[in-house]
Parts: structure tokens; sequence; C-alpha cells
């Protein structure tokens, strides 16, 4: 970013004729004090930012707080009625195989690349997931990635290396031995002391794909070639848990702290994949106070081990509450935003203070800022500020391939009390939602597209909670999971007539959200 920028940017912010006032300088230096300034800032913002990505789902609202941010998308949720979202028109490229292949492919097609000229040099990019390409195409287009390096990045996503790093840290897993497995005996050699039933985890990959759950020789002969040829795994003694996520932050200041959350896993009306995540729920009490203080205690010390890593902004970690015993055990981590952002960022204590992305986003500012991080998270873990939200992830679960006829508008859907529901009108994330028989709703997968097994179909923002107590889904999660599914149509595709996989699973045969 040039310098005459720089000072352009802050020559704006501090610009007195609008009434809004400065912000306190040190030398020559901006320095934001407060919530009030960094709000201001963001909302002054004159870089612009986008987040590619398949989709705008994880960062749903994040254009309302700060101005100049786009979304620039390969599958178009919203129809083409989205003042912020860019999708270009659709040109031969290469199977995509990754997320990272969709995003290398956006910045390299010719629309993409004229409507970033368009906006000014020094723009500043986010993504879901990203490669040493994406990083070169973005120097390439005068974009700063703000995240860090690709390569540090995948050093923290690996579930080995995030084992050895919680042990640094302090912070317990599930009992657990990190080997390579050849064979089912070997299994049973290496895990003696974690008891029969185990639970396998590969270094990469989306937990429902690489997760898995061996009890006896049958177990292991299903699954023994995706772990076999794998490396390194993690075999952990299987518990009796709850899942649960929580997002932070890495700042220069320390590290600040979401909510713990619950996860919705493995629900086979919401994916066919045992084991893999379908939602999630925020409410005050998901968790005891003790839960909820050891799994904050433990994202701090992590946040602070792989600051000495080199990492900073944003994060999640997956935790496993023992139902036995209310220990709490990292699961994995995922060293980006994910699929809880969306709950994390539109919550109570965001609309209150500033939504945690914010904070991510500082760190890649031009401008100093001061901040009380404990301070911060005493009051974001405080129940005034955490209101009650819950999202379903809707997956085709039959192993059918269909082409559909009529999918459902994103936008305000309202439940009627015959369990029917009705589309009201477009909204571009939830914040109009106010009463547990309304819901946002974001198609992913719109008419004339094909659904299969594991094809996400949308994701459903509703208040109140979507599970009981005992972690079943609720007579209303079903009811809106079925009223959803009712607004799909499709024909079923003869298997001479299908289009080749590569075609068929263009996006979906990898994570998206």
């Amino acid at each position: 970013m040039s310098e005459s920028h720089n000072e352009a940017r802050r020559d704006d912010f501090e610009n007195p004729e609008d009434g809004n006032g400065t912000a306190p300088e040190t030398g020559s230096r901006t320095v934001l004090k407060g919530m009030s300034d960094i709000r201001r800032y963001f909302f002054r913002n004159q870089t612009p930012t986008y987040f590619i990505s398949a989709t705008n789902f994880n960062l749903l609202g994040m254009d309302e707080w700060v101005r100049n941010f786009h979304f620039i998308n390969y599958i178009d949720c919203f129809d083409g009625e989205h003042p912020h979202v860019f999708v270009p028109t659709e040109m031969p490229h290469q199977e995509f195989t990754c997320i990272e292949d969709v995003n290398n492919y956006l910045l390299e097609h010719k629309e993409v690349v004229d409507f970033i000229e368009g906006r000014g040099p020094s723009g500043k990019a986010v993504f879901l997931f990203f490669d040493e390409e994406t990083e070169a195409l973005c120097e390439e287009l005068g974009l700063e990635v703000c995240f860090p390096p690709a390569q540090l990045r995948r050093e923290v996503d690996d579930k080995i290396a995030t084992t050895r790093i919680a042990d640094r840290a302090g912070v317990p897993s599930v009992p657990n031995v990190l080997s390579e497995v050849n064979s089912y005996e070997h299994l049973r050699e290496v895990s003696s002391e974690l008891g029969e039933d185990l639970v396998i985890q590969t270094a990469f990959g989306d937990s429902g794909h690489t997760t898995f759950f061996i009890s006896d020789e049958d177990d292991w002969a299903r699954h023994a070639d995706e772990i076999a040829d794998k490396g390194e795994v993690k075999i952990m003694k299987r518990i009796r848990c709850r899942g649960s996520a929580l997002e932070a932050c890495v700042t220069r200041h320390g590290t600040i702290v979401g909510p713990l959350m619950t996860e919705l896993v493995g629900f086979p009306e919401l994916t066919p994949y045992r084991g893999g995540w379908c939602g999630n729920e925020v409410f005050a009490d998901a968790f005891p106070a003790e839960v909820r203080e050891q799994a904050r205690e433990a994202t701090v010390r992590f946040g602070d081990e792989i600051r000495k890593m080199g990492y900073r902004g944003y994060f999640e970690l997956d935790f496993l509450t023992d139902l036995d015993t209310n220990e709490v055990y990292l699961g994995e981590v995922n060293p980006r935003i994910t699929g809880a952002s969306a709950m994390t960022n539109l919550a109570a204590f965001a609309h209150a203070d500033a939504p945690l992305f914010l904070f991510h986003l500082l760190e890649w500012s031009d401008v100093d800022f001061e901040l009380d991080v404990e301070e911060l998270n005493a009051r974001w873990a405080s129940a005034e500020n955490i209101d009650s939200w819950s999202q379903l992830v809707i997956k085709h679960t039959d192993d059918t391939v269909e082409q559909v006829t009529r999918a459902p508008r994103s936008g305000v859907w309202e439940m009627t009390e015959s369990g029917r529901i009705e589309f009201l009108r477009l909204q571009t994330h939830r914040r109009t939602v106010e009463e547990e028989n309304r819901g946002f709703f974001l198609r992913i997968t719109k008419e004339g597209d094909y659904r299969y097994r594991g094809a996400d179909l949308g994701i459903l923002i509703t208040p109140g909670r979507l599970m009981t107590d005992d972690h079943e889904l609720n007579d209303r999660a079903r009811a809106w999971i079925d009223g959803i599914l009712g607004q799909y149509d499709s024909v079923e595709v003869d298997p001479e007539q299908q289009p080749d996989t590569a075609q068929l699973m263009e996006v979906g045969n990898f994570k998206i959200l």
C-alpha cells in the first residue's frame, strides 16, 4: 500500500468536518481508543476490502459494518439482488478440487480483475481458504491478503500439529496417541491404553469425511484405505461427549474470545456424514459456567501459543466436553473464519461493541489501536450479552442424483401454525428476523443445479434453540427442515444421462462453508 494512499486514508478519518470528531494521535500515527473510534474507522473505511469465496455465507452482514466491503463469489445466492455481491459470468475452467481452486479461478477471471481494478489499487482480500497460488494472484492484483501466510495456516490446521501445539500451550486433548497405522493389529498395539472404542482422525480435511469410528476389525476394514496411507494419524479414546465451537482472534493486545456455541453433528436429517458438522446454537446457558470458563481459558492459551508462531487474526477451536466428567478437551482448530462465523458476528455482543471479525481487520489496518482485551472478554462472556440463535446446514442426504426444478429464495421465511413455510421478503442476512416462527434462509443449490449425496442445499438461521437439552433436534427444527426441503422440487437423473463427476460435483465435493 502506497504511503500517499495511507495518508489519504488517515486524512479522511481525521477530518472533523462531519461532526464525528477525530481519534487521538501519537506522533504521526492515528490511535483508535475504544469501540466508538473502531466502529467509526470502519464506517468510514476507504480501502476496498473483498471476501472472495464460493458464497458470502461466512461473513454475512459484514458489508454493513465496513464501508467498501464487497463479496466476490462463485455462487449467486441472491439472484443478483444483493447490493455488494459480485458473481462473474461462468467461463470454462479446469475441474475444481478444493475451495482454493474456486478462489484462484475467480482471481483470474477478467470480470473480477476489472471489478477490482475499477475500485482502485491497494485493496485487501480475505478468504475462507487460500494457497500460495492465491497469494501470488493477489500480489499481481495489488491486493493484500489479510491472513497469516498459507504455509503457516496449513501448519496450524494439521490435526497432528494442532495436538502438539495444544500440548505446548497446556490445553488438554482427548486421551490419544499419534502414530502411523498399517493394519488392525498395529492399531490395537499402539492404542492399547485407549480402550476398545476408538476415533481416528487424519491430518487434514472436513471432520465429517476424515473422522473414523473403529470398534472392531469390520470397522477397520471399511476405512482401512482411508487411514493406512495417510501417514501419522490421531487415535483417540472414544468418550461420551458434547461438541462445541468457539471463535477467537489473536491481536497484538491479546486473544479476544467469542461465545461457546453448541454444535449440531451427524444428524441424518441434515447430513449423510457421521460426525459431520451441520449447525450451531448460541445461548447463554448452553454449558455450565465451569465449562465455559475452561474453554475460554484454553482458547486464550492456544491463541498465545500460535501467536508465538507468527499467527495473528481469526481462528476457531472445536471442543469436546466429556459428559461424564465435564472435562473440556480440544477437538481441532480452524485457522480461519468458519461456518460458525455468521453466528459469532451477528450476535448481541457484536452489535453492542463490534463484530469479532473487525478486530481481525484491525490487525491489517494502517492505524494503531488500544484495547483492554481482558475487559472485553469478560463483557462478552456475560449472559446478558449473549442472545439465543441457531443455524441449520441442510445437505441432500439421499444417495440419488437429481436436477432441481424449483428451489427456495434467499431471504426471510415464516412458519405458519400448520407448519408450512412462506417466503416474506428478500434480506441479505438475518438482521430483521426477530421471532422464532421466522428464519433467514441462504440458498446454495438453485434451480437447474444437481443435488446429490452431500450437496449443500442451504443454511437456515433463526432465533431460539433447535435442539433439546438431550442434544436431539426439537420439533421446531424438524418442522423447519421439512419446510425447506418441501420448497425443493427435482427430477431424478437417469444414470446414463448424468453429467460426468467433475461437472456434477463442481462445487460441493469439498468443503465450501
